[in-house]
């Protein structure tokens, strides 16, 4: 990738729907509509969804409806993790699911179509964008939980892994509203058609994978070194190939999608389901490799001590 293309989101706002591409400039069609359609301003498909009164438009019904299942299915394994009263990182997975439900629960109005005021959806993609990063760096610190450098669910753990989350939440979405709303000229240069942003292009596009790489190569060493089995691998590579299938449907199928359909529908929706599909397989590969107090059948019987 060329110094003139790192940092640049043009060409994924015009195939993608991403909630980044809120913070950039918006088609007159997109601001007088209230709503989200996405690669219209980017001269790619324009997602039209469904059409509402005085010109308004509902888009992306699908992400909306996934997002709504996956709020009450991750509060569902809450309640599961909570029992599991002996399970070592219990409370530092707990945070992981907590942060799932905020980043689903954003989506809804970031991804999601409503005709909200511009200001209204700028404010959620920023609590968006922040919560995805958080959220991986707290997924990225229960694999470092595993090794037990520090006691889990102690106030020394679990303070760590908040105090650190919380940090990459209020940066990540402090600059995305500099972006959206020139408090600094740091990032002027967004809104001129340029759709560049390298802060928010680290952040959000290569700082989770790296969270994402780093968590499967330590929990795949705790497996397959520290407790020597292989079975709760499954759980995990099948947790990372649901994700990636998500990504091909947002970033390659998506545009696709959305032609075929005439802006009915993308790869968002898919995209959400997948993603969904993955954290539940995460559950369980966590809930294989820990002790438990209560039967449960999962594959693998290695426990913590």
């Amino acid at each position: 990738m060329g110094s003139t293309q790192f940092g640049n989101f043009h060409n994924f706002c015009r195939d993608s729907t991403l909630p980044i591409c809120n913070l950039f400039s918006e088609s007159p069609t997109q601001r007088s509509a209230g709503s989200q359609l996405e690669g219209a301003g980017f001269g790619g498909c324009a997602l039209t969804g469904i059409n509402l009164s005085n010109g308004r438009n509902l888009s992306n019904l699908g992400s909306i409806l996934f997002c709504g299942i996956a709020i009450g299915v991750t509060i569902f394994l809450l309640w599961r993790s909570d029992r599991k009263q002996a399970a070592v990182g219990r409370r530092e997975f707990e945070l992981f699911l907590i942060g799932y439900i905020i980043v689903s629960i954003c989506e809804i109005f970031t991804v999601g179509g409503f005709p909200l005021e511009r200001k209204v959806r700028l404010g959620f993609t920023a609590a968006h964008l922040g919560a995805i990063v958080a959220t991986l760096w707290v997924l990225f610190l229960n694999s470092v939980v595993g090794y037990q450098l520090v006691d889990d669910g102690t106030p020394m753990s679990l303070g760590l892994i908040l105090v650190s989350g919380i940090a990459f939440f209020v940066g990540t979405g402090y600059i995305a509203l500099d972006t959206a709303f020139s408090y600094t000229s740091t990032f002027t240069s967004s809104l001129t058609g340029n759709n560049r942003n390298v802060a928010l292009y680290v952040l959000y596009q290569l700082w989770p994978l790296i969270c994402l790489v780093g968590f499967f190569l330590l929990e795949t060493a705790l497996v397959l070194i520290v407790l020597g089995e292989k079975k709760p691998m499954l759980y995990l590579l099948g947790a990372a190939l649901l994700f990636a299938i998500g990504q091909i449907f947002q970033y390659v199928i998506s545009t696709h999608i959305c032609q075929g359909t005439s802006g009915k529908i993308d790869g968002a929706m898919f995209e959400t389901l997948f993603t969904l599909l993955s954290v539940v397989m995460l559950w369980f590969f966590w809930s294989s490799i820990t002790e438990d107090d209560w039967p449960m059948p999962v594959s693998g019987e290695s426990t913590y001590t």
